[in-house]
């Protein structure tokens, strides 16, 4: 059964909050734990640089092309259900990985993870922004931001200390009992369901040629300089845009592109996190391999100077989110910003003479700005939508966070390529490491700084709020 909206149950709505609070941690605690484990995969499996940013990359990818169609299918049959079904698939991929021989299948199951992550991600906040009403919803979201912080404030340490005691594939045998967990949580006390759009039916075509799309994009991303990545990009990018006209025309859109064509503030919002998070998701991955290979660190010690950037995210965003409740989301989104572009910056003048109190106040900066940013600017989104479309809303905002994420590691992957070539970071390529850093982190800076634009020139949110209380159909 769907709860009668306007009904107040504090019992349910603590329950979502849990569930939902419990797997917004799950997966950033994994992807922080495994940056720092880089190393001893790469030791133990025998992969090279651009192997390494893979693994990554496969997940946010996977991610990336089911977000959307899973956000849709669970406004049309019960976001509850694919919450469950994702974590079971996440767990699953999860203790796969842990048993893993070749590179390849550990790429492979970083794949399946990110299907079930894609799938609890989306219904997530869906389910959240379903049972909280308006008024309390920035606090909410603001909380939800804050457990994904803390995954990412725990991760370095946790997996530092599991992969210098127990090697790197604890980290994925430490998934078992956190899924089985919240897979209980949500089976035995989450009561209900939520529907946005019953009654329609899924553009399976739709879905083929987003999902096809975004490979070719991706990958051929990852193979730039060459033909095939100059061929594949391209080829990419024309399925989008064919995708776009597609949408357009479909009776029952995966996703309805009048979101982004009627409705300023949803589209500058999405566009905000975009570019934000195509800023600033390689840093840990750079920083990780900086402190271990040039600084010398161990996993635990890299692990721990990592935890600086999101302990500060988790202590403000729910801060952050509270005060969205009152601010317009844009004053303190686009304050954020513009304390990311500052934090980035001045990580292109990083050298092997750093001091690690600088790295670590560099980090703490970048922490402020992140929590300013984003729980104000998810704030915005949903706010933007109608009940509805809360499914697809949270499966676009969480697309634009993975795309700009996949980017950032595409970035960082092909300025790799690039610079490093197709071998080890040794200390005869430390030279070669260190100026890598400063592209990324270049590119990094003036991408950020065109964000800025549109975080604040996108409107007001707390005045359509209003509009968006009538329950939908």
């Amino acid at each position: 059964m769907q709860p009668q909206p306007g009904q107040v149950n504090p019992a349910l709505e603590r329950s979502a909050l849990i569930v939902a609070t419990l797997t917004s941690f799950i997966g950033p605690f994994m992807i922080s734990s495994v940056n720092v484990a880089l190393p001893a995969i790469q030791a133990d499996l025998g992969m090279d640089a651009v192997q390494l940013g893979w693994i990554a990359t496969a997940y946010l990818l996977a991610m990336a092309v089911v977000l959307v169609p899973a956000g849709k299918f669970a406004d049309i049959h019960g976001r509850k259900k694919v919450f469950a079904t994702g974590l079971a698939v996440y767990t699953f991929g999860a203790v796969a990985a842990a048993f893993v021989d070749s590179a390849a299948l550990l790429i492979f199951t970083r794949v399946v993870q990110g299907i079930g992550a894609a799938m609890f991600v989306t219904t997530g906040m869906a389910i959240l922004t379903s049972i909280y009403p308006p008024s309390r919803r920035g606090r909410v979201l603001g909380i939800y931001v804050a457990a994904v912080y803390v995954g990412l404030s725990v991760g370095p340490f946790v997996g530092g200390m599991l992969t210098q005691y127990l090697g790197w594939r604890s980290i994925f045998l430490i998934m078992l009992p956190l899924g089985l967990f919240s897979l209980a949580l949500t089976l035995f006390f989450l009561k209900g369901e939520w529907l946005g759009e019953p009654g329609q039916k899924l553009d399976l075509g739709g879905c083929l040629l987003y999902a096809v799309a975004i490979l070719a994009l991706v990958y051929g991303a990852s193979r730039l300089p060459s033909i095939i990545g100059i061929a594949l990009a391209l080829s990419g990018l024309a399925l989008l845009v064919i995708f776009v006209r597609h949408q357009m025309a479909a009776r029952f859109p995966v996703f309805d592109m009048q979101l982004f064509a009627g409705n300023r503030t949803f589209a500058f919002s999405s566009l905000a996190a975009l570019l934000n998070y195509s800023t600033t998701f390689a840093v840990t991955f750079l920083l990780s391999l900086y402190l271990q290979y040039i600084k010398g660190m161990p996993p635990q010690t890299a692990g721990t100077v990592l935890m600086a950037q999101p302990i500060m995210m988790a202590l403000l965003s729910p801060v952050a989110g509270r005060l969205s409740d009152r601010i317009e989301p844009r004053l303190l989104a686009t304050a954020g910003m513009v304390t990311t572009v500052i934090g980035v910056a001045l990580l292109t003048t990083l050298d092997g003479e750093r001091s690690v109190a600088l790295i670590v106040a560099n980090l703490i900066l970048l922490g402020i700005g992140f929590a300013l940013f984003s729980s104000p600017n998810m704030s915005a989104i949903m706010g933007a939508v109608e009940k509805r479309h809360y499914g697809l809303a949270a499966g676009a905002v969480a697309t634009m966070r993975l795309l700009g994420q996949m980017f950032s590691m595409a970035v960082a992957t092909v300025v790799l390529a690039l610079i490093i070539g197709r071998q080890a970071i040794t200390p005869a390529t430390y030279d070669l490491f260190l100026r890598s850093i400063h592209t990324v982190f270049s590119i990094s800076a003036a991408l950020c700084f065109c964000g800025v634009y549109f975080s604040w020139f996108r409107g007001t949110v707390h005045a359509a709020d209003a509009s968006n209380t009538t329950p939908a159909p």
